[in-house]
């Protein structure tokens, strides 16, 4: 199996067990010095032990699904679907994977929807 195949693989174990509170499988996949970061509310998360207990004690029901993952070397790219409670969100995740196959930088990103910008109706299809 290739790094591509590996590090898609990885990403996809990296949601499916976060969604399944899989905390041993989840941890497992990640480098002792893991950095998690979230660029919008410019917090960021140092180590395993601190980025685990921050999705351990993460208030909410929430639960995450595929909806793409592009892997590309070491790198992968999630589209995720987001539910907490009865709201529903998008979130895109970014995985650095280190040359022992853990993962060793999480970025992710949580994109708000917003109104565009008045003049351009004419150009776009809204839905």
């Amino acid at each position: 199996m290739d790094t591509t195949e590996e590090t898609r693989r990885t990403a996809l174990d990296y949601v499916d067990s976060l969604e399944q509170r899989d905390w041993p499988r989840w941890s497992a996949l990640l480098a002792d010095d893991v950095v998690y970061e979230m660029p919008q509310t410019r917090e960021r998360v140092h180590g395993r032990d601190g980025f685990v207990r921050f999705n351990v004690e993460y208030p909410g029901d929430w639960h995450l699904a595929v909806r793409r993952v592009v892997a590309d070397g070491r790198y992968a790219a999630l589209w995720l679907d987001v539910r907490v409670a009865e709201d529903r969100m998008d979130a895109c995740v970014w995985l650095e994977i280190g040359a022992d196959g853990t993962i060793t930088k999480v970025t992710d990103y949580w994109p708000d929807p917003y109104e565009p910008p008045a003049g351009r109706e004419h150009l776009v299809e809204r839905y």
